[in-house]
Parts: structure tokens; sequence; C-alpha cells
């Protein structure tokens, strides 16, 4: 069981994710996931978060479908930027990924360093 959660009495969200998300069933925990070609093992899009962010996209849709969920599974995610001016960009890319109706709760943080040096790295949870 997955509800979106609403109030007029919080601010609305400022991108495509929900203010709450009400659910139930087997919880599923995915680690941040950030820029890696699994086939290679490299860095991809080198200085670039719009390539990053399809990189990490289609990672964390991957570790998702082996836990035998999708993206219409998850109901909060963490986003990390190396720059926050870099949040347009990525919620972009991002925004591919999520129907806006029913999109997960969200925290988007910049964060000092990240791994490997990526832009951006996404964590998620997911129900099914």
């Amino acid at each position: 069981m997955r509800e979106v959660i609403q109030t007029d009495k919080a601010p609305a969200p400022v991108g495509p994710y929900n203010q709450a998300i009400a659910a139930s069933g087997k919880m599923v925990f995915a680690s941040g996931q950030i820029a890696i070609d699994p086939a290679t093992g490299k860095i991809i899009g080198d200085g670039d978060v719009a390539a990053q962010t399809e990189q990490v996209m289609k990672n964390l849709g991957e570790v998702l479908k082996a836990a035998g969920a999708d993206f219409s599974n998850v109901v909060k995610t963490g986003v990390f930027l190396a720059d926050m001016n870099d949040f347009a960009t990525m919620n972009g890319i991002y925004s591919k990924f999520f129907d806006e109706a029913t999109a997960p709760a969200r925290a988007c943080v910049e964060a000092a360093r990240l791994p490997k040096d990526v832009l951006v790295e996404v964590e998620c949870i997911a129900v099914i």
C-alpha cells in the first residue's frame, strides 16, 4: 500500500516529490548510487551533473529491479549534490524517473565531498 500525503498547512513541494508517503509492505533500503558504469567500473560524465544523474538513476533502477521493485515503489529518496547550483539540472533528470503526482518524499542536500569526487549521489527506500 502506498498513499500520498499532502497538506496545505505545510509548504508545497518545489520539485518532483511529495510532502510524505504512507506505505506498508516489504521495505527495500537502497544504498547511495553514484555515476559508476558497472561494466567498466569507471565514473561516467566527469564534471557533467546531467550525465552523472542519468547514470545514478540507471544504477538505482537496476538495484530496485534486483529487489523486485521499480521507481513506482520508491517512497523516499535522499539526494546529495557536490554543488547545490546543480539542483535544477539534477532535478530535470530526476523528474524523468518519477510521476510527479505520486513521486516519493525527498531530501536534497549539498555535501562537502562525495565518493570518488562525483557530483551527485542518490539513495532510496522502496516498499513492495
